[in-house]
């Protein structure tokens, strides 16, 4: 048994740091105001950017706030793709995402309750195999319509969206979500024997219990690693590698590109659509790894090849690790022998990639590494995924997706668990937006909540203690990630934060006390005003469960579960509202300094330097759900009204000079 403190204490480190990957950068599109009034709640007045800032078409200041919808559109609605179930795994031609995020018949329900909690800017959930499962060029129209309907929907209620063409560890057979079945067995994966090879982790073929945080790991698998690869870098690491006569980077690139201009193609006229992200944390398969005998990750959970096992573990049977995840650490528990009949993971007909272009041999019968540091340089210069991959994809992408949409703003982020800038230049593509994501990775990993403890991991590993201490190293993290977009003279938008719902071992559902997960998010969106900060939680999941969860590799992460719902009040089903449902400036008629609630008083209180050339007031949401008995309201200049319909506050500004102004929002009874 490997048992060693320092490799503990190492796992420990990354554990926390994995969950902060990052991305980039940003200028501003336009669209038509379709009729909105600055006095309309939320809508879908055109959003551009100008500096770190959103703004819309009357010059007022945004501030985005949302969610990802859904859980469980990663997985196809019929037959029912949810990742416990083993029947039809491997039938994925005729499947359909008809019904993701739900069904037409419920889109006026949940984006009702979106609306009512303020929650109007939604990062939405689609998939390349959902838009191209059949195969290459042939698109599921009847999806793209349906989608184009839900967003329609949407639009109805005031609700603004980005399409995100989302994606985890590649697809569904190589262990996560995302590309269609034919981009694996089109570079000639068997996609039947990715499980029994140990090239993915599939929980839909897994045996026993699927142990929390597994489907993670298969970044770090043959299949997904190597698809990785072929996507961003073919060119540079398989250049013998062709589909159909095309380069395979050029090849894959292009079916994704053509696939997200699609869904373009159907939405482009939609007033609530503003733009696009790019791809969700982006992989960097082999990558950059200076040698192949170690990743650069600690996030370890079963079996656990090293880049050379995975590589020739796709023939040969190996000898790796075993790992789990034992209180708050993963550690190694002893070995196993992966794909130990020695199947081949390759079809017949088809060569072994890292084979034919150098990597290995097996010549003599004995596999071995040619070439450890293959995947380290190019031309004899070292590599950079962000610089030389990352980039260079991002901007085919925003032109790509311009051709069709063509004021569109395309949301990026960095690739892999410790993720370096986007050098983005002023020549690049225009209206770019930094969105990274960010997670409380002790609570992610442990599904344990403590407001008076986490464990810091840079400089060096250190215990955090006492609340206060806590929400500042929060804030810490989320200013880094902020200080990245205002470099780049970009907003930031966090595109991913939440937490585990079924913390504990899911002990909330048998005593209906939500306050461990109440205190977490809390602690989130404090610091997330504290720093005005766009965001879209991760995530609200129509058809969650208690059980089921987000219908995904065991994940709990929604915002509203039906099993909560105990009667037609909109609110019944909510998660955390009590931190979730706050009031904010959506709309400032200047530029925000400085906004605060006090969810124990429910006092809020907003400041901003106010801009006499703009006539529309600043918007800001007061939500019934904090105020049932209605609001006061203390304003240092300038003059205010209510709109309760809208659950808006519109303050208008003096309008002989510029002013500070602070709002203070105090509830009565």
């Amino acid at each position: 048994m490997v048992n060693s403190r320092p490799r503990i204490f190492a796992t420990f480190i990354v554990l926390l740091a994995t969950l902060f990957a990052l991305m980039l950068p940003a200028c501003g599109g336009n669209r038509d105001k379709d009729g909105q009034t600055p006095a309309s709640a939320p809508s879908q007045a055109a959003i551009s950017t100008d500096g770190i800032w959103f703004k819309d078409d009357y010059g007022r200041t945004l501030l985005l706030r949302g969610v990802n919808l859904g859980g469980s559109s990663k997985v196809p609605f019929q037959p029912n793709g949810a990742t416990h179930i083993r029947e039809g795994f491997f039938e994925w031609e005729d499947v359909s995402f008809v019904g993701r995020p739900f069904p037409l018949e419920e889109a006026d329900e949940h984006f009702a309750r979106l609306r009512e909690w303020g929650l109007t800017f939604i990062r939405f959930i689609v998939t390349w195999e959902g838009i191209e499962h059949a195969g290459p060029g042939q698109y599921d129209e009847k999806y793209l319509d349906y989608v184009r309907t839900i967003i329609e929907k949407a639009g109805e209620h005031g609700i603004n969206v980005f399409i995100d063409p989302h994606q985890d560890a590649w697809s569904r057979w190589t262990g996560g979500d995302g590309a269609p079945a034919w981009t694996i067995e089109k570079v000639g994966f068997d996609i039947t024997r990715l499980h029994e090879t140990g090239a993915a982790i599939s929980q839909q073929l897994y045996e026993g219990e699927y142990p929390h945080m597994m489907w993670p790991t298969n970044r770090n698998k043959l299949a997904a690693a190597t698809m990785y690869t072929l996507f961003f870098a073919g060119n540079a690491f398989a250049p013998n590698t062709r589909i159909e006569g095309v380069p395979v980077q050029e090849y894959l690139q292009t079916h994704y590109f053509n696939a997200v201009k699609k869904v373009a193609e159907h939405v482009k006229d939609l007033p609530n659509v503003i733009g696009y992200d790019s791809m969700n944390e982006p992989g960097t398969g082999f990558i950059g790894l200076p040698n192949l005998d170690a990743w650069d990750t600690l996030l370890t959970q079963g079996l656990m090849p090293t880049p050379a096992q995975a590589i020739m573990g796709g023939t040969y049977p190996q000898r790796v690790g075993e790992w789990e995840l034992q209180g708050l650490v993963f550690v190694q528990t002893g070995t196993a022998t992966m794909n130990a009949e020695g199947e081949s993971v390759w079809k017949k007909g088809y060569e072994d990639i890292w084979k034919v272009n150098g990597v290995w041999t097996d010549d003599g019968g004995a596999p071995r590494i040619l070439r450890p540091d293959y995947f380290a340089t190019v031309g004899g210069q070292p590599v950079n995924f962000e610089r030389d991959f990352l980039k260079p994809f991002l901007v085919r992408y925003a032109q790509a997706v311009r051709t069709v949409d063509t004021d569109a703003l395309v949301f990026i982020e960095s690739g892999g668990e410790k993720s370096n800038p986007i050098p983005w230049e002023p020549d690049d593509p225009y209206g770019i937006v930094y969105a990274p994501h960010w997670y409380d990775g002790l609570t992610l990993f442990t599904k344990r909540f403590n407001p008076e403890f986490n464990m810091k991991t840079s400089p060096k590993l250190e215990m955090v203690t006492g609340k206060a201490n806590v929400q500042a190293y929060y804030g810490a993290q989320l200013a880094e990630l902020k200080d990245r977009g205002t470099a780049e003279d970009m907003p930031t938008l966090i595109g991913e934060f939440g937490l585990p719902f079924n913390l504990n071992d899911g002990e909330s559902y048998r005593t209906g006390d939500f306050t461990l997960q109440t205190q977490a998010m809390e602690m989130y969106l404090q610091v997330m005003d504290d720093l005005l900060l766009n965001y879209t939680i991760w995530c609200y999941t129509a058809d969650n469960t208690g059980e089921r969860g987000d219908q995904c590799y065991g994940e709990d992460f929604s915002i509203f579960s039906r099993d909560q719902q105990a009667g037609t009040d909109i609110d019944s089903g909510g998660r955390a509202l009590e931190a979730i449902v706050r009031p904010y400036a959506r709309a400032t008629a200047g530029e925000p300094v400085r906004m605060r609630f006090d969810v124990s008083t429910r006092e809020f209180e907003f400041e901003f330097r106010s801009d006499p050339t703009i006539d529309a007031p600043t918007e800001i949401f007061v939500p019934r759900f904090q105020y049932p008995e209605g609001y006061t309201v203390e304003l240092s200049a300038g003059r205010f009204e209510k709109d309760e319909g809208s659950q808006t506050l519109q303050v208008f500004n003096p309008t002989d000079a510029e002013a500070q102004i602070t709002v203070r929002v105090l509830p009565l009874g």
